[in-house]
Protein backbone atom coordinates (compact mmCIF):
# COMPACT_ATOMS: atom_id res chain seq x y z
CA UNK A 1 0.00 0.00 0.00
CA UNK A 2 2.66 2.53 0.32
CA UNK A 3 4.66 1.92 -2.31
CA UNK A 4 1.03 2.39 -4.31
CA UNK A 5 0.45 5.61 -2.39
CA UNK A 6 4.05 6.96 -3.25
CA UNK A 7 3.87 6.16 -7.17
CA UNK A 8 0.48 7.98 -6.55
CA UNK A 9 2.47 10.56 -5.55
CA UNK A 10 4.92 10.64 -7.97
CA UNK A 11 2.30 10.77 -10.39
CA UNK A 12 0.48 13.73 -9.25
CA UNK A 13 3.23 15.63 -8.78
CA UNK A 14 4.50 14.82 -12.67
CA UNK A 15 0.92 16.20 -13.45
CA UNK A 16 1.39 19.36 -11.51
CA UNK A 17 4.66 20.12 -12.97
CA UNK A 18 3.31 19.90 -16.40
CA UNK A 19 0.47 22.27 -14.94
CA UNK A 20 2.32 24.84 -13.44
CA UNK A 21 5.32 24.92 -16.65
CA UNK A 22 2.40 25.40 -18.99
CA UNK A 23 1.24 28.51 -17.05
CA UNK A 24 4.60 30.18 -16.50
CA UNK A 25 5.64 29.68 -20.03
CA UNK A 26 8.22 26.95 -19.56
CA UNK A 27 9.13 24.71 -22.28
CA UNK A 28 7.57 21.49 -21.94
CA UNK A 29 8.41 17.88 -23.43
CA UNK A 30 5.82 15.59 -23.96
CA UNK A 31 6.34 12.23 -25.42
CA UNK A 32 3.84 9.02 -26.30
CA UNK A 33 2.56 6.76 -29.35
CA UNK A 34 -0.58 7.07 -31.13
CA UNK A 35 -2.40 3.89 -31.85
CA UNK A 36 -5.73 3.04 -34.11
CA UNK A 37 -8.16 2.80 -31.28
CA UNK A 38 -9.72 -0.84 -32.58
CA UNK A 39 -6.40 -2.24 -33.92
CA UNK A 40 -4.09 -0.77 -31.75
CA UNK A 41 -1.88 -0.58 -34.67
CA UNK A 42 0.82 2.44 -34.11
CA UNK A 43 -0.24 5.56 -36.70
CA UNK A 44 2.34 6.94 -38.37
CA UNK A 45 3.02 10.58 -39.62
CA UNK A 46 -0.18 11.64 -37.59
CA UNK A 47 0.42 15.88 -37.19
CA UNK A 48 0.58 16.40 -33.12
CA UNK A 49 0.26 20.69 -32.76
CA UNK A 50 -0.13 22.69 -30.23
CA UNK A 51 -3.13 24.39 -30.55
CA UNK A 52 -2.77 28.30 -30.64
CA UNK A 53 0.81 28.28 -31.78
CA UNK A 54 3.05 27.47 -34.40
CA UNK A 55 4.82 24.11 -33.32
CA UNK A 56 4.34 20.90 -34.10
CA UNK A 57 6.01 17.90 -35.22
CA UNK A 58 4.42 14.56 -36.54
CA UNK A 59 4.93 10.44 -35.07
CA UNK A 60 7.67 8.22 -37.06
CA UNK A 61 6.68 5.31 -38.64
CA UNK A 62 6.45 3.38 -35.10
CA UNK A 63 3.59 5.92 -34.06
CA UNK A 64 6.08 7.43 -31.57
CA UNK A 65 6.57 11.40 -31.01
CA UNK A 66 7.95 14.04 -28.82
CA UNK A 67 7.01 17.31 -28.41
CA UNK A 68 8.41 20.36 -26.82
CA UNK A 69 6.05 23.29 -26.31
CA UNK A 70 5.81 26.48 -25.06
CA UNK A 71 2.47 28.74 -23.99
CA UNK A 72 0.17 25.91 -24.96
CA UNK A 73 -2.37 24.77 -23.29
CA UNK A 74 -3.94 21.85 -26.15
CA UNK A 75 -2.48 19.00 -27.88
CA UNK A 76 -4.01 18.17 -31.30
CA UNK A 77 -3.87 15.05 -32.87
CA UNK A 78 -4.66 14.68 -36.49
CA UNK A 79 -4.27 12.27 -38.91
CA UNK A 80 -6.33 11.22 -42.14
CA UNK A 81 -9.49 9.11 -42.16
CA UNK A 82 -9.28 9.39 -38.32
CA UNK A 83 -11.15 11.70 -36.09
CA UNK A 84 -9.36 14.84 -34.55
CA UNK A 85 -8.30 14.10 -30.73
CA UNK A 86 -7.54 17.55 -29.18
CA UNK A 87 -6.23 16.82 -25.06
CA UNK A 88 -5.22 19.65 -22.22
CA UNK A 89 -1.40 19.51 -21.34
CA UNK A 90 -2.70 19.06 -17.50
CA UNK A 91 -4.13 15.63 -18.90
CA UNK A 92 -0.60 14.49 -20.31
CA UNK A 93 2.01 13.12 -18.40
CA UNK A 94 5.74 13.89 -19.87
CA UNK A 95 6.11 10.40 -21.48
CA UNK A 96 4.89 7.10 -21.47
CA UNK A 97 0.93 8.80 -23.08
CA UNK A 98 -0.72 6.45 -25.55
CA UNK A 99 -3.12 8.04 -27.84
CA UNK A 100 -5.93 6.71 -29.48
CA UNK A 101 -7.58 7.52 -32.95
CA UNK A 102 -11.12 6.69 -33.68
CA UNK A 103 -11.73 6.33 -37.53
CA UNK A 104 -13.89 8.01 -38.77
CA UNK A 105 -16.48 7.10 -42.00
CA UNK A 106 -17.67 9.96 -43.95
CA UNK A 107 -21.51 9.40 -44.33
CA UNK A 108 -23.59 10.11 -46.79
CA UNK A 109 -25.67 12.38 -45.35
CA UNK A 110 -22.38 14.74 -44.60
CA UNK A 111 -22.26 15.24 -48.11
CA UNK A 112 -24.02 16.31 -50.98
CA UNK A 113 -24.07 13.19 -53.21
CA UNK A 114 -23.75 14.42 -56.77
CA UNK A 115 -21.60 13.36 -59.98
CA UNK A 116 -18.19 14.44 -58.98
CA UNK A 117 -16.23 16.09 -62.45
CA UNK A 118 -12.53 15.39 -60.21
CA UNK A 119 -10.75 17.61 -63.67
CA UNK A 120 -13.23 20.72 -62.33
CA UNK A 121 -12.42 20.08 -58.89
CA UNK A 122 -8.78 20.33 -58.94
CA UNK A 123 -8.99 23.08 -61.93
CA UNK A 124 -10.97 24.91 -58.69
CA UNK A 125 -8.48 23.94 -56.09
CA UNK A 126 -5.36 25.48 -58.20
CA UNK A 127 -7.45 28.71 -58.68
CA UNK A 128 -8.16 29.44 -55.30
CA UNK A 129 -5.04 28.76 -54.36
CA UNK A 130 -4.19 32.51 -53.57
CA UNK A 131 -7.12 32.85 -51.20
CA UNK A 132 -6.45 29.44 -49.10
CA UNK A 133 -2.62 29.27 -48.60
CA UNK A 134 -0.82 31.74 -47.08
CA UNK A 135 -0.15 35.55 -49.29
CA UNK A 136 2.52 36.96 -47.10
CA UNK A 137 6.39 35.66 -46.57
CA UNK A 138 6.94 33.38 -43.84
CA UNK A 139 10.21 31.89 -42.22
CA UNK A 140 9.53 28.32 -41.37
CA UNK A 141 12.18 26.34 -38.81
CA UNK A 142 11.88 22.61 -39.87
CA UNK A 143 13.49 18.95 -38.92
CA UNK A 144 15.38 16.99 -41.88
CA UNK A 145 16.26 13.58 -41.57
CA UNK A 146 17.87 11.60 -44.43
CA UNK A 147 18.94 7.89 -44.68
CA UNK A 148 20.49 5.40 -46.23
CA UNK A 149 20.60 2.09 -46.90
CA UNK A 150 22.39 -0.66 -48.60
CA UNK A 151 20.21 -3.48 -48.80
CA UNK A 152 19.01 -3.88 -45.17
CA UNK A 153 21.76 -2.26 -43.61
CA UNK A 154 21.95 2.12 -42.95
CA UNK A 155 25.22 3.08 -43.82
CA UNK A 156 24.44 7.27 -43.64
CA UNK A 157 22.12 9.07 -41.56
CA UNK A 158 22.27 12.76 -41.35
CA UNK A 159 19.90 15.17 -39.73
CA UNK A 160 19.47 18.87 -39.64
CA UNK A 161 17.49 21.80 -38.05
CA UNK A 162 16.69 24.22 -41.31
CA UNK A 163 15.12 27.51 -42.05
CA UNK A 164 13.40 28.18 -45.23
CA UNK A 165 12.36 31.51 -46.39
CA UNK A 166 9.30 31.24 -48.41
CA UNK A 167 7.30 34.18 -50.45
CA UNK A 168 3.71 34.43 -51.03
CA UNK A 169 1.98 31.57 -52.92
CA UNK A 170 0.77 34.30 -55.46
CA UNK A 171 4.58 34.48 -56.49
CA UNK A 172 6.63 31.66 -58.20
CA UNK A 173 9.83 30.09 -55.68
CA UNK A 174 13.13 31.79 -57.50
CA UNK A 175 13.28 33.67 -54.42
CA UNK A 176 12.77 31.00 -52.23
CA UNK A 177 15.77 30.01 -50.02
CA UNK A 178 16.69 27.48 -46.79
CA UNK A 179 19.32 27.73 -44.58
CA UNK A 180 21.07 25.04 -42.39
CA UNK A 181 21.41 26.16 -38.78
CA UNK A 182 22.76 23.05 -36.89
CA UNK A 183 23.12 19.37 -38.16
CA UNK A 184 24.97 16.42 -37.34
CA UNK A 185 25.76 13.18 -39.37
CA UNK A 186 26.84 9.27 -39.01
CA UNK A 187 28.56 7.54 -41.75
CA UNK A 188 29.59 4.19 -42.72
CA UNK A 189 33.16 3.88 -42.16
CA UNK A 190 33.05 1.18 -44.45
CA UNK A 191 34.84 2.05 -47.92
CA UNK A 192 33.05 -0.65 -49.48
CA UNK A 193 29.59 1.15 -48.50
CA UNK A 194 30.21 4.68 -50.29
CA UNK A 195 27.49 5.67 -51.60
CA UNK A 196 29.29 6.46 -55.54
CA UNK A 197 26.36 8.46 -57.05
CA UNK A 198 24.82 12.00 -56.54
CA UNK A 199 21.29 11.94 -56.78
CA UNK A 200 18.52 15.00 -56.85
CA UNK A 201 16.61 15.98 -53.67
CA UNK A 202 18.26 17.09 -49.99
CA UNK A 203 16.98 19.37 -47.65
CA UNK A 204 15.65 22.09 -50.77
CA UNK A 205 13.03 19.39 -51.27
CA UNK A 206 10.83 21.66 -49.09
CA UNK A 207 11.13 24.32 -51.95
CA UNK A 208 10.39 22.61 -54.70
CA UNK A 209 8.25 19.95 -53.70
CA UNK A 210 5.63 22.14 -51.99
CA UNK A 211 4.26 21.46 -55.39
CA UNK A 212 1.14 23.81 -54.69
CA UNK A 213 3.49 26.71 -54.74
CA UNK A 214 5.76 25.21 -57.83
CA UNK A 215 2.75 24.73 -59.63
CA UNK A 216 4.32 24.22 -62.70
CA UNK A 217 5.66 20.66 -62.02
CA UNK A 218 2.03 19.15 -61.61
CA UNK A 219 -0.79 21.65 -61.20
CA UNK A 220 -0.52 24.81 -64.00
CA UNK A 221 -3.19 24.33 -66.61
CA UNK A 222 -0.61 22.83 -69.08
CA UNK A 223 1.00 19.95 -66.56
CA UNK A 224 -2.77 19.41 -66.02
CA UNK A 225 -3.28 18.53 -69.78
CA UNK A 226 -1.49 15.27 -69.06
CA UNK A 227 -3.68 13.57 -66.70
CA UNK A 228 -6.62 12.63 -66.45
CA UNK A 229 -8.73 12.48 -63.03
CA UNK A 230 -11.08 10.37 -61.36
CA UNK A 231 -12.78 11.00 -57.90
CA UNK A 232 -12.20 8.20 -55.51
CA UNK A 233 -13.86 8.76 -52.21
CA UNK A 234 -15.16 11.73 -49.57
CA UNK A 235 -12.46 11.13 -47.07
CA UNK A 236 -12.48 12.98 -43.69
CA UNK A 237 -9.18 15.33 -42.54
CA UNK A 238 -9.10 16.98 -39.54
CA UNK A 239 -12.88 16.64 -39.25
CA UNK A 240 -13.71 18.17 -42.45
CA UNK A 241 -14.65 16.33 -45.46
CA UNK A 242 -12.38 15.85 -48.74
CA UNK A 243 -12.26 14.90 -51.96
CA UNK A 244 -9.81 12.16 -52.94
CA UNK A 245 -9.21 12.61 -56.54
CA UNK A 246 -7.16 10.11 -58.93
CA UNK A 247 -4.62 11.51 -61.24
CA UNK A 248 -2.82 9.12 -63.84
CA UNK A 249 -0.97 9.98 -67.21
CA UNK A 250 -2.80 10.34 -70.27
CA UNK A 251 0.12 10.19 -73.02
CA UNK A 252 3.71 9.38 -73.21
CA UNK A 253 5.72 12.33 -72.60
CA UNK A 254 9.52 12.90 -72.87
CA UNK A 255 10.22 13.43 -69.26
CA UNK A 256 8.82 10.93 -66.53
CA UNK A 257 4.53 12.08 -65.49
CA UNK A 258 3.33 10.98 -61.84
CA UNK A 259 0.29 9.25 -60.46
CA UNK A 260 -1.35 9.48 -57.82
CA UNK A 261 -3.87 10.80 -55.11
CA UNK A 262 -4.72 14.97 -54.35
CA UNK A 263 -7.07 15.71 -51.44
CA UNK A 264 -8.98 18.38 -52.14
CA UNK A 265 -11.58 20.48 -49.06
CA UNK A 266 -14.82 19.60 -50.09
CA UNK A 267 -15.81 23.27 -49.12
CA UNK A 268 -12.78 25.62 -49.33
CA UNK A 269 -11.42 23.47 -52.43
CA UNK A 270 -7.97 23.52 -50.39
CA UNK A 271 -5.44 20.91 -51.36
CA UNK A 272 -4.40 19.27 -48.21
CA UNK A 273 -2.49 16.52 -48.85
CA UNK A 274 -0.57 14.86 -52.13
CA UNK A 275 0.44 10.81 -52.57
CA UNK A 276 1.86 9.98 -55.93
CA UNK A 277 4.99 8.42 -57.26
CA UNK A 278 6.72 8.22 -60.42
CA UNK A 279 5.46 6.22 -63.40
CA UNK A 280 8.13 3.33 -63.91
CA UNK A 281 7.35 2.44 -67.15
CA UNK A 282 10.28 4.26 -68.50
CA UNK A 283 12.97 3.72 -66.07
CA UNK A 284 15.83 6.00 -68.02
CA UNK A 285 13.10 8.96 -67.78
CA UNK A 286 13.17 9.06 -64.03
CA UNK A 287 16.86 7.96 -64.10
CA UNK A 288 17.30 11.46 -66.33
CA UNK A 289 15.39 13.62 -63.38
CA UNK A 290 17.02 12.36 -60.66
CA UNK A 291 20.28 11.19 -61.67
CA UNK A 292 23.14 14.16 -61.19
CA UNK A 293 26.19 11.92 -61.08
CA UNK A 294 27.55 8.42 -61.08
CA UNK A 295 30.81 7.08 -62.16
CA UNK A 296 32.02 5.32 -65.14
CA UNK A 297 31.00 2.07 -65.31
CA UNK A 298 28.23 1.99 -62.98
CA UNK A 299 24.91 1.17 -64.27
CA UNK A 300 22.18 2.95 -62.55
CA UNK A 301 18.76 1.50 -62.40
CA UNK A 302 15.44 3.12 -60.30
CA UNK A 303 12.62 1.29 -59.07
CA UNK A 304 10.55 3.77 -56.68
CA UNK A 305 10.47 7.18 -57.07
CA UNK A 306 7.44 8.45 -53.95
CA UNK A 307 6.50 11.51 -52.33
CA UNK A 308 4.24 12.67 -49.53
CA UNK A 309 3.41 16.32 -49.27
CA UNK A 310 1.08 17.18 -46.10
CA UNK A 311 -0.24 21.03 -45.37
CA UNK A 312 -1.85 21.87 -42.09
CA UNK A 313 -4.80 24.09 -41.89
CA UNK A 314 -4.45 27.06 -38.95
CA UNK A 315 -6.77 30.84 -39.10
CA UNK A 316 -7.99 30.09 -42.34
CA UNK A 317 -5.10 29.27 -44.11
CA UNK A 318 -3.03 26.00 -45.13
CA UNK A 319 0.65 25.89 -44.61
CA UNK A 320 3.35 23.35 -45.51
CA UNK A 321 3.83 20.93 -42.56
CA UNK A 322 5.61 17.62 -43.77
CA UNK A 323 7.81 16.06 -47.07
CA UNK A 324 8.98 12.95 -47.53
CA UNK A 325 10.58 10.83 -50.27
CA UNK A 326 11.28 7.50 -50.81
CA UNK A 327 14.18 6.56 -53.90
CA UNK A 328 14.74 3.15 -54.15
CA UNK A 329 17.51 1.63 -56.92
CA UNK A 330 20.04 -0.60 -58.04
CA UNK A 331 23.60 -0.23 -59.07
CA UNK A 332 25.34 -2.52 -61.52
CA UNK A 333 28.77 -2.69 -62.48
CA UNK A 334 29.77 -4.01 -65.69
CA UNK A 335 31.28 -7.41 -65.53
CA UNK A 336 29.89 -8.03 -61.85
CA UNK A 337 27.46 -10.66 -62.07
CA UNK A 338 25.74 -9.19 -58.50
CA UNK A 339 23.65 -5.60 -58.24
CA UNK A 340 23.56 -3.55 -54.99
CA UNK A 341 19.98 -2.24 -53.98
CA UNK A 342 19.87 0.77 -52.16
CA UNK A 343 16.61 2.95 -50.61
CA UNK A 344 16.86 6.44 -49.47
CA UNK A 345 14.11 8.25 -47.30
CA UNK A 346 14.01 11.83 -46.48
CA UNK A 347 11.58 13.50 -44.16
CA UNK A 348 11.19 16.89 -43.26
CA UNK A 349 8.73 18.83 -40.89
CA UNK A 350 7.74 22.11 -40.56
CA UNK A 351 8.05 22.38 -36.32
CA UNK A 352 7.38 26.15 -36.20
CA UNK A 353 6.50 29.19 -38.97
CA UNK A 354 7.19 33.08 -38.37
CA UNK A 355 4.97 35.33 -40.18
CA UNK A 356 6.27 38.51 -41.83
CA UNK A 357 9.96 38.09 -40.92
CA UNK A 358 12.36 40.73 -41.03
CA UNK A 359 15.10 39.12 -42.18
CA UNK A 360 15.17 37.23 -45.50
CA UNK A 361 17.98 34.40 -46.25
CA UNK A 362 20.47 35.40 -48.91
CA UNK A 363 21.85 33.77 -51.72
CA UNK A 364 25.16 33.50 -50.05
CA UNK A 365 24.15 31.98 -46.82
CA UNK A 366 20.99 29.42 -48.20
CA UNK A 367 21.77 25.39 -49.15
CA UNK A 368 23.00 25.11 -52.81
CA UNK A 369 21.05 22.12 -55.06
CA UNK A 370 25.08 21.35 -56.06
CA UNK A 371 25.71 21.14 -52.33
CA UNK A 372 25.70 17.57 -50.10
CA UNK A 373 23.71 17.74 -46.82
CA UNK A 374 27.17 14.92 -45.42
CA UNK A 375 29.67 17.92 -46.00
CA UNK A 376 28.35 20.68 -44.13
CA UNK A 377 27.41 18.82 -40.84
CA UNK A 378 29.28 17.50 -37.81
CA UNK A 379 29.44 14.24 -36.61
CA UNK A 380 26.80 12.67 -33.98
CA UNK A 381 28.38 13.58 -30.69
CA UNK A 382 25.91 14.69 -28.17
CA UNK A 383 22.28 13.14 -27.06
CA UNK A 384 21.20 16.33 -26.29
CA UNK A 385 22.49 17.89 -29.56
CA UNK A 386 18.92 19.09 -30.40
CA UNK A 387 17.65 20.71 -26.90
CA UNK A 388 14.84 22.85 -27.25
CA UNK A 389 14.29 22.53 -30.66
CA UNK A 390 11.63 20.10 -32.15
CA UNK A 391 12.21 16.67 -34.09
CA UNK A 392 10.79 13.64 -35.94
CA UNK A 393 11.79 10.87 -33.35
CA UNK A 394 14.28 8.08 -34.31
CA UNK A 395 12.31 4.72 -35.21
CA UNK A 396 13.53 1.69 -33.46
CA UNK A 397 15.52 0.70 -36.35
CA UNK A 398 17.26 3.58 -36.80
CA UNK A 399 17.95 3.49 -32.98
CA UNK A 400 19.54 0.47 -33.33
CA UNK A 401 21.37 1.11 -36.53
CA UNK A 402 22.86 4.52 -34.71
CA UNK A 403 24.17 1.85 -32.18
CA UNK A 404 25.68 -0.36 -34.86
CA UNK A 405 27.41 2.62 -36.77
CA UNK A 406 29.07 3.71 -33.31
CA UNK A 407 30.28 0.48 -32.80
CA UNK A 408 31.78 0.35 -35.96
CA UNK A 409 33.43 3.79 -35.35
CA UNK A 410 34.59 2.74 -31.87
CA UNK A 411 36.42 -0.63 -33.40
CA UNK A 412 38.01 1.75 -36.17
CA UNK A 413 39.41 3.73 -33.51
CA UNK A 414 40.83 0.95 -31.27
CA UNK A 415 42.53 -0.88 -33.94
Amino acid sequence: MKQFQFFLVIFLLSLISINVAAQNGELISINGIVKDQKSHHELEYVNVVAVGTNQGTVTNTDGIFTLKVRNARIIEFSYIGYQTVRLSIESLKQTGNVIYLKPKSVLLNEVVVSPVDAAKIVAEAVKRIPTNYNNYPSMLTGFYRETIQKKKKFINITEAITNAYKTPYTQDIDLDRLKIFKGRKLVSPKLSDTLAVKLEGGPNAVLFLDMVKNKEELLDESSRQDYDYSFIDYISIDGRNHYAIRFKPNKITEYPLYEGVLYIDQDTYTITRMEFRADMSDPLKVTHLILKKKPAGLIFKPSILSYLIDYRMQDGKSYLNYIRSDIKFKCDWHKKLFHTSYAIVSEMVMTDRENNPTNKINYRDSFKDTQILSDKVTDFYDPDFWGDYNIIEPTESLENAVLKLKKSYDKLKNQ
